[in-house]
């Protein structure tokens, strides 16, 4: 079954609500209202009613049954602002909380860590970071997970793999390393993989020396100790994690060399190449990023997102908060 197919089935029914901060951006208007037209999940849009309407009348879009939400109007604005202030224990004041509030991603952040909403999906025409920081200092990361992380599902035809992380930590340490692998894992489930993770590197078993190899080692041991039963090794070149000829050379002992279809990268540099090299020369779409490690769901579109990008990912970040 299409991965989206199935997890349109996973959620149908569960009357689950994301939440859009840029409501007034054409791409989100547009998935937003195939999204109730499909009646997958309840979208919430934030910014102004008369912006929002001005973009649906020019590209004819029928946005009635869409709740908006604008900061400026929204009646329970200074309950959302007493419980910002307790949130930050001290490190926002009401005036800055109340001045914070009204960007939109703030603001959408709140309504998901008040149970307004089951998710949040953003960075259309916001940064990364944008996005993150709200995140991170309102509803921070899960229990067991000491940062985030952002994988991609990479999909063609009937190939689908996971590769973490393309998108936000620089160089991870081996605990933060492993930490990623089994949050990947536990991710790959929910979008229809059986998770056999490779811990990459330009090393198999040792047939190189340096820091990096050894993190990646320390790292595969990590992994273990967090999750004994998770079918994962390394350190693995990528050949010998994907190929199952070059796996049974190189590793003969692996039950996952040659079989990988989770894919940990050592650091963010190798793992944004990665997926972009997949995607252009490989023709995988690369769905994401998701971010892994949050308590709630939030997730990061592209700037250079188009209106399927937004709707895929608005099933995808519902899924996740299940």
């Amino acid at each position: 079954m299409d991965l989206f197919e199935s997890l349109k089935s996973k959620i149908n029914g569960k009357d689950l609500t994301i939440v859009f901060p840029e409501g007034e951006e054409p791409r989100i208007l547009g998935a937003a209202v195939r999204l109730v037209k499909e009646n997958v999940l309840k979208p919430i849009l934030i910014g102004s009613q008369e912006e929002i309407d001005k973009v649906a009348d020019e590209k004819s879009f029928d946005i009635s049954g869409i709740e908006i939400i604008d900061p400026k109007n929204y009646a329970d604005f200074d309950t959302m602002v007493e419980k910002f202030v307790e949130r930050r224990k001290g490190k926002n004041t009401k005036e800055q909380a109340e001045k914070m509030l009204l960007d939109n991603n703030y603001f959408g952040t709140m309504l998901v860590y008040m149970d307004k909403a089951d998710g949040m999906v953003s960075g259309a025409i916001h940064s990364t970071g944008d996005t993150v920081r709200p995140a991170l200092q309102i509803v921070k990361t899960a229990p067991g997970n000491s940062r985030i992380s952002g994988s991609f599902i990479m999909q063609k035809g009937e190939e689908r793999y996971m590769f973490a992380d393309c998108a936000i930590n620089i160089n991870p340490n081996a605990q933060e390393l492993a930490e990623i692998a089994v949050q990947t894992a536990k991710d790959a489930k929910l979008f229809d993989i059986d998770p056999k993770v490779a811990m990459l590197s330009f090393s198999t078993k040792g047939s190189a020396k340096s820091d990096e190899v050894t993190k990646v080692a320390e790292a595969t041991k990590i992994a273990h100790e967090l999750a004994p039963d998770l079918a994962l090794d390394g350190e693995l070149q990528f050949d010998a994690a994907f190929v199952p000829s070059v796996g049974a050379q190189k590793a003969p002992d692996s039950k996952v060399a040659g079989h990988a279809n989770v894919f940990v990268f050592p650091d963010l540099q190798s793992g944004n190449i990665g997926y972009k090299i997949a995607q252009r020369f490989g023709g995988f779409e690369a769905i994401g990023p998701i971010l892994q490690g949050l308590a709630k769901p939030i997730s990061d579109l592209s700037r250079g997102c188009n209106e399927e990008d937004v709707y895929k990912s608005a099933i995808l970040t519902a899924a996740l908060a299940l």
